[in-house]
């Protein structure tokens, strides 16, 4: 984006970004001079993250083709991308498993990164971007309860992993970010809005919060364009 000087600044994508993990990170990098546009499906939401951080807010669902081709319209120029979208819904065994709950968590998680990458992909390699990936660290340790997540985050680190190796050598950074407990919205939404099921998961325990993850997001991406941060493990000290 030019700047009324005629310096561009450099334009920053984060999905997401309504709550939680993606509002942090749409703050940490604004903070840092990136034009950040912030993206989810909640308009009001996203509308409020933005106005507090001058950044811009678009819709997108990035479980719907025709909303990230109409997200991708409107940006002009990506030098970060912050794949932040996702989530989990219940706690199914596999022998219980709902497999409407499996799919959506697969087609947000997995595919929803899927969608915004491939269609940003071509304008990250031309101004030299950066792809950071919110993935978790149920992506390498399965937990009983977690089964539907644990698949769709493997399934996600996979895709990071082998993106990475698909453009070595091409002017582009890959990097994963994986989140332990994190005290946000996330066990809420999981729950369908029980409060005190929510509570439970980090009552008694010492927790990331959301601005915590966003730091490391914003470290990755501050480093010179030559290095390659593959993977971030970030846990509170009472989680390993």
């Amino acid at each position: 984006m030019t700047q009324a000087d005629g310096s561009t600044q450099k334009v920053a994508i984060v999905t997401g970004a309504s709550s939680g993990i993606g509002a942090a990170t749409a703050a940490a990098l604004a903070q840092d001079g990136w034009q950040v546009i912030v993206a989810a499906r909640r308009k009001d939401k996203i509308e409020k993250v933005a106005a507090d951080i001058g950044g811009t807010a678009i819709e997108l669902d990035v479980s719907s083709d025709d909303s990230v081709a109409n997200f991708v319209a409107h940006v002009d120029r990506v030098d970060l991308l912050v794949n932040n979208a996702g989530g989990a819904k219940g706690l199914d065994p596999v022998a219980e498993a709902d497999l409407e709950d499996w799919q959506w968590m697969f087609d947000v998680n997995v595919l929803g990164t899927v969608r915004v990458t491939k269609a940003l992909l071509d304008k990250l390699i031309a101004s030299e971007g950066h792809i950071i990936n919110t993935v978790s660290m149920a992506a390498f340790t399965p937990y009983a309860g977690g089964a539907g997540y644990n698949v769709a985050k493997f399934g996600e680190g996979a895709l990071t992993r082998v993106l990475r190796l698909e453009h070595v050598g091409d002017p582009i950074r890959v990097t994963q970010i994986d989140p332990g407990r994190v005290e946000t919205d996330f066990s809420l939404n999981r729950f369908d809005g029980d409060a005190d099921k929510a509570a439970k998961v980090y009552e008694g325990k010492i927790n990331l919060s959301a601005d915590d993850v966003a730091e490391s997001i914003r470290w990755a991406a501050s480093l010179p364009s030559h290095v390659n941060i593959d993977h971030i493990h970030i846990m509170p000290r009472d989680q390993a």
